[in-house]
């Protein structure tokens, strides 16, 4: 099987969901027989037949990317020394802790954490994810990249945080930023670093409860302007790796 990613959840941690946007933010990686779930939410606390990832890797302990662990792991986790602080009374069996800036495997992928500024409480990383000479980043919660330059430079695909098309959702504390930053300051930063194609999943309250069809066209035409392929994800979309 060649590598392929699934998008299982694009919903956020909103009230309101339809059938493009059911379930919380995850994302299946497979390649070979191997699958690996990047975040389980509180709406996958139960796993649906069929889907029993070999690895799950979490972004951040926030109920809707990691609560669907309440009840246990059948699989190794993967997660910064943080999160699964975080997660201490989750009764997790295989606890693997994940460094930033130091990769490790996964069958066929090499994951990298990138510390972002998302949470307070809940620290994020995002992952750089390649397979073979293709490299993905992975940030469905995101504020801000410091370290981008080297988080994004050179990937082929860009998978960001839908919470919001155009306007930001981004506050300060002391230093330090929190929240959402839109759909329209991630494409620049793609445009930026070069990257041509960047999917965003994890959608707010304006594309859940919106019109999909006329903020799908206009996510297009503002990654158009700025030399990138920008779209919506919905929940089932399978593509290739990149």
């Amino acid at each position: 099987m060649k590598p392929a990613l699934r998008f299982l959840g694009t919903r956020g941690e909103i009230p309101i969901r339809t059938r493009r946007h059911r379930r919380h933010t995850s994302l299946l990686l497979k390649s070979g027989g191997l699958c690996v779930m990047i975040d389980r939410g509180a709406d996958w606390l139960r796993l649906p037949p069929g889907l029993r990832p070999d690895a799950i890797v979490l972004t951040h302990a926030h109920p809707d990317h990691a609560f669907g662990l309440a009840g246990g792991a059948e699989c190794p986790v993967f997660a910064t020394e943080a999160t699964l602080g975080n997660l201490a009374a989750f009764p997790l069996a295989d606890r693997r802790v994940v460094q930033p800036g130091k990769p490790f495997r996964l069958g066929g992928f090499r994951f990298e954490a990138f510390p972002l500024e998302h949470s307070l409480r809940a620290p994020a990383v995002g992952y750089r994810i390649s397979a073979g000479r293709r490299r993905v980043f992975y940030c469905p919660d995101v504020a801000w990249i410091p370290d981008r330059r080297r988080a994004i430079g050179g990937i082929d695909l860009y998978i960001g945080d839908g919470a919001t098309v155009s306007r930001p959702m981004v506050r300060k504390a002391g230093p330090r930023l929190y929240g959402h930053a839109s759909i329209h300051a991630q494409i620049g930063w793609c445009a930026k670093a070069g990257v041509t194609r960047a999917i965003f999943t994890h959608c707010g309250r304006g594309i859940v409860g919106g019109d999909g069809r006329r903020l799908a066209v206009l996510v297009r035409r503002m990654g158009k302007e700025r030399g990138v392929d920008a779209r919506i994800a919905h929940d089932g979309w399978e593509i290739p790796f990149p």
